[in-house]
């Protein structure tokens, strides 16, 4: 397996650039069609998986949980587990803010 280090890195610039394009995205609907318009729908449903194995995490259950409840491989629900704890901090991030956005 891959460490995260390992892993191929894009251009700097063009991730910024990326992040930028993204940041500026004032709706769900605009980010939909965004991402609509950039990514495969493997890559969407791969993203799509993620961000729901987070909120499962975070409810409690289990890797194997979570495999039974969705298809996700236990693989892919123990990277999502890696990243919360040992990544950027991006997930937690957008976690809070959007469970305050729910209060």
């Amino acid at each position: 397996m891959k460490s995260r280090q390992s892993e191929k890195k894009p251009n700097r610039g063009d991730y910024q650039k990326l992040c930028q394009a993204i940041a500026s995205l004032e709706t769900t609907r605009e980010c939909a069609e965004f991402l609509d318009d950039l990514c495969t729908p493997a890559e969407i449903e791969a993203m799509t998986d993620r961000w729901r194995a987070v909120g499962l995490l975070k409810a409690g259950r289990t890797y194997r949980e979570i495999n039974s409840q969705t298809g996700m491989s236990v693989t892919t629900v123990g990277r999502v587990a890696r990243f919360m704890t040992m990544g950027s901090g991006g997930y937690e991030r957008v976690f809070q803010r959007l469970k305050e956005k729910k209060k």
